[in-house]
C-alpha cells in the first residue's frame, strides 16, 4: 500500500517529465545515494571496497556506455575492451607526458581518445549491421592489442609493455585509501549515469531508438543514420574509455596490454544482456550479477561441500563456478530475455496495483 501515487498531481510539463515522477522513487534513490556515499565508506572493509565495490562501480560505468550503443542504438559491438584500453593508455600518456596534469582532465582526455577511436571503427556501421558489424568492431580489439603491444611510444618505451601510475590526487587530496578510491569512482559514475539517463531521454536518444527499431523507417522520417550511429559510437566510446582509465588508474595501478583482452568485451556485453538492453538501471543490475555472483559462488561452494562431509579443491571450485555461472546465464536468458531491469519494472508495476487483481 505504500507504493501509490494518490495525491501526486503534475501541474507542469517539467514535473511530468522527471526521471523519477513518483515521489517514492525519488526518496528511494536519494536514500540509496546517501547510503552509498556516507554509510558504505564508514562500514565497509577495505577488502570489500577493493575487491567488490570498486570493480562493480567501474564495470557499471562501462556497461552504461555499452548499453547506449547496443541497447539504445542497436549496434552490436565486441570492441569494448579496445575502447577501455584506448581510454586507459590515452589518459596515461596525458598524465605522464604533460607536467602537472590533474587526474580528472587526464581521464576526460583519455575518454576523448576513445571517442575518436570509436568513431573510426564505427564507420563500418554506416554500411553493415548485425553480425558483420560485430566482426568489424572485433577488429578494433585485435588492432588495439597489437598497437599497445608493438608500438612502444604508448608505453614510454618500456621493454615489457607494462606501465604504472602513482601519487594520484584529486583537488589536492590523495587517492591512496580504499575509501577515497571508492568515493571517487562513485562520484564519476553518478555524474556520468545521470548525464546518460538525460541523454537517452532527449531528442538524440529518441533518434538512437528509432535507428535501433528500424533504420530505414527512421531515415524516411528525416533521421540521419550517419549522425545517429556515429554519435552513439562517440558517446559510448567516451564512457567506456573513462571506465577503462578508472580501471587502470584506480583499480589496477599497474597494467599491460593483456589487461584489456577480448574477455572484457564479452563480459560487458553479457552485463548489458543480463541487466536489460535499453535500460540504464539494467547496466547496474548486470554489473552486479557478473561481479558479485562468481565471488559468491567461490565462497559458497566449499561451504556446501562441507555440509555434505567432503572437501573440494580450489581447481574444482573454479571449474564448478564457471559451469554454474554459465548455466545461470543461459537459464536466466530463457526465463527472462529482457533482463533483470524487466523484472524490476514488473515488480514496481505489481506494487502499484496490489492488492487489486487488475
Amino acid at each position: 500500500m505504500f507504493y501509490r501515487e494518490n495525491g501526486q498531481f503534475k501541474t507542469t510539463y517539467r514535473a511530468d517529465q522527471q526521471i523519477f515522477p513518483i515521489a517514492q522513487d525519488r526518496w528511494f534513490i536519494l536514500a540509496l545515494i546517501a547510503l552509498a556515499f556516507i554509510a558504505v565508506p564508514m562500514l565497509a572493509s577495505d577488502y570489500l571496497m577493493r575487491a567488490i565495490l570498486i570493480p562493480f562501480l567501474i564495470f557499471s560505468l562501462a556497461a552504461v556506455g555499452v548499453n547506449i550503443l547496443v541497447g539504445y542504438c542497436g549496434q552490436i559491438s565486441l570492441g569494448s575492451g579496445a575502447f577501455m584500453a584506448v581510454g586507459a593508455y590515452g589518459a596515461y600518456n596525458f598524465f605522464v607526458r604533460v607536467p602537472g596534469m590533474p587526474l580528472i582532465p587526464a581521464l576526460i582526455l583519455g575518454g576523448l581518445c576513445a571517442t575518436f577511436f570509436g568513431i573510426l571503427f564505427g564507420l563500418p556501421s554506416l554500411r553493415v549491421r548485425g553480425l558483420y558489424l560485430a566482426v568489424a568492431t572485433l577488429a578494433a580489439q585485435f588492432f588495439a592489442d597489437w598497437m599497445f603491444l608493438r608500438i612502444k611510444w604508448f608505453t614510454l618505451d618500456t621493454p615489457s609493455g607494462s606501465v604504472a601510475v602513482s601519487n594520484l590526487q584529486v583537488f589536492g587530496m590523495p587517492l591512496e585509501s580504499a575509501a577515497s578510491k571508492y568515493l571517487f569512482c562513485l562520484a564519476v559514475l553518478a555524474v556520468i549515469a545521470l548525464l546518460a539517463k538525460n541523454l537517452v531521454r532527449s531528442a538524440i536518444g529518441r533518434e538512437w531508438m528509432a535507428i535501433r527499431d528500424m533504420d530505414v523507417a527512421a531515415a524516411v522520417i528525416g533521421i540521419r543514420p550517419m549522425y545517429a550511429k556515429l554519435s552513439a559510437f562517440a558517446v559510448s566510446s567516451f564512457i567506456i574509455g573513462v571506465a577503462g582509465a578508472l580501471w587502470a588508474f584506480i583499480y589496477l595501478g599497474a597494467w599491460e596490454p593483456s589487461a584489456f583482452s577480448v574477455d572484457y568485451s564479452f563480459r560487458l556485453l553479457f552485463m548489458v544482456i543480463i541487466g536489460g538492453l535499453g535500460s540504464i538501471m539494467g547496466s547496474f543490475f548486470g554489473a552486479a550479477f557478473i561481479v558479485v555472483l562468481p565471488i559468491a559462488l567461490s565462497q559458497l561452494l566449499p561451504l556446501v561441500a562441507g555440509l555434505f562431509g567432503f572437501s573440494i579443491s580450489t581447481t574444482a571450485v573454479s571449474h564448478a563456478e564457471l559451469m554454474i555461472f554459465g548455466g545461470l546465464i543461459v537459464w536466466f536468458l530463457i526465463v527472462e530475455p529482457h533482463g533483470l531491469a524487466r523484472l524490476w519494472s514488473i515488480g514496481k508495476q505489481k506494487l502499484r496495483l496490489w492488492p487489486f487483481p487488475h
